[in-house]
């Protein structure tokens, strides 16, 4: 594996300006912030996207998103809370550590999100159901 960033700043190798940290997750301001308290979650361990994680490291990560993102909600009095997390270059992961962004958000900004940047595609109602399809049965049991 290559030097990890993100493995660097949990392991305190790397100075952050921490927010949280627990057995399995840790979180810490992002030194590019889209707005004030814009924060980073992390596991410690490394894995690249959401489709290594294992089921158990999952929900620390997301439990601890949350904690986070009603401290954030709080402490910075945000109107708002996006949360985002994109996997492999195509998505626009630049880091190869899953991460959370967890950003406060304020009124009146362009309530700008995933769905907001992306254009809509216009898909026939006929290929719904072959996609449903596609997709579900590929979920593991």
């Amino acid at each position: 594996m290559e030097q990890c960033i993100f493995c660097d700043i949990a392991k305190d190798k790397i100075s952050s300006y921490r927010v949280y940290e627990d057995e399995k997750t840790f979180a810490f301001l992002d030194i590019n912030p889209r707005n004030p308290g814009h924060t980073l979650v992390i596991p410690k361990k490394h894995y690249e996207t959401i489709f290594q994680l294992p089921e158990n490291d999952v929900s620390s990560l997301f439990r601890s998103v949350k904690k986070v993102a009603m401290a954030i909600k709080i402490g910075m009095n945000a109107d708002g809370i996006s949360i985002a997390q994109s996997n492999e270059s195509a998505a626009g992961q630049d880091i190869h550590h899953i991460h959370v962004h967890v950003i406060p958000r304020f009124s009146p900004e362009d309530p700008v999100s995933v769905e907001g940047m992306l254009p809509l595609k216009v898909i026939k109602k006929s290929e719904f159901p072959k996609i449903a399809t596609k997709i579900s049965k590929n979920l593991s049991k």
